[in-house]
């Protein structure tokens, strides 16, 4: 027997403009693990893809400080892999966009040593730079 969950004012709010954003309707996640296990970028973030949209399902604005929004490389592998057929990309994407559209950047390259620079993937880079925010 499933519980139904309800969720306060403000985290359906979030959950909705997640939902609005990607395009993607986060609360079909059924949390098989499969879109972590697949993920080549998953062993660098300390948040996994599958957390990522249990929190954006449940309202937690909590996600937005996570790194796995910003190492998400948008390669999809996640997608092919969802038996749900959500793409989980264009969440990771829609939570950069809230973030960009407050002006927030997570990560400023001035500010990054030669080491940190050399260390980090160019894919997660170019994913954290992306600046679609309409």
């Amino acid at each position: 027997m499933s519980k139904k969950i309800i969720l306060d004012k403000e985290s359906a709010e979030f959950t909705k403009k997640i939902i609005e954003l990607s395009g993607e309707i986060v609360t079909l996640c059924e949390q098989c693990g499969t879109c972590s296990g697949g993920c080549p970028m998953c062993d660098k973030a300390e948040t996994s893809p599958s957390l990522m949209m249990r929190m954006a399902a449940l309202g937690q604005k909590e996600i937005l400080g996570s790194d796995i929004i910003w190492y998400c490389a948008s390669c999809y592998t996640c997608t092919v892999r969802c038996p749900r057929g959500i793409d989980i990309s264009k969440v990771a994407e829609a939570l950069r966009q809230i973030i960009l559209r407050d002006s927030v950047n997570r990560i400023d390259l001035s500010k990054l040593t030669p080491a940190e620079l050399e260390k980090l993937p160019q894919i997660a880079l170019v994913a954290a730079l992306r600046k679609m925010t309409g």
